[in-house]
């Protein structure tokens, strides 16, 4: 399979909306599904439910309520890339997100978390004022390709949105 440029989704957000968490880009498995975190081994919506003390969603629809009546927002530090595979390793020729102009549209985002490393470090090639502005927080992926045992995840992603003043 050749190398192919994708896209990321359009932000899941409102104004009610005070945490930003970021990916990278969409896994395969969830550009096949036309959503966020689809891989049925990413632990990020069992990660958001346990914490914030809903029961597991299933529907878009239901992943979307979730997180906006927590004033969650997600998206990807990516625009678009060439890649194949999943991995963020692969990812090449990568065009960011406009943060600036969503930041300008959603004062009220706080905290930004940054599911994994990638995520991290695409997000701090952005100018300086605009990654300064709000806390932000590396947090480890949930994606299946990291390995740390669950719990440890779970932990830690629980200290970031519980410091926010979440359930």
């Amino acid at each position: 399979m050749d190398n192919k440029r994708i896209y990321s989704y359009e932000p899941v957000i409102d104004s009610g909306c005070r945490t930003l968490i970021l990916g990278t880009m969409p896994s395969v498995k969830s550009l096949e599904a036309g959503f966020y975190y689809a891989h049925p081994r990413n632990a990020f919506w069992r990660i958001l439910a346990e914490v914030l003390g809903e029961r597991m969603p299933e529907s878009t629809d239901e992943k979307k309520h979730m997180l906006l009546k927590n004033h969650i927002a997600i998206w990807d530090t990516a625009s678009s890339c060439v890649r194949q595979g999943s991995l963020d390793s692969s990812m090449r020729d990568v065009e960011l997100n406009d943060f600036k102009g969503l930041f300008e549209a959603y004062p009220g985002i706080e905290q930004v978390l940054l599911n994994g490393g990638a995520a991290w470090k695409l997000y701090h090639q952005l100018p300086e004022d605009i990654v300064k502005a709000r806390e932000c927080v590396k947090l480890p992926s949930t994606s299946p390709a990291y390995t740390m045992p669950y719990e440890q995840k779970l932990k830690l992603w629980r200290d970031a949105l519980l410091r926010e003043g979440y359930p």
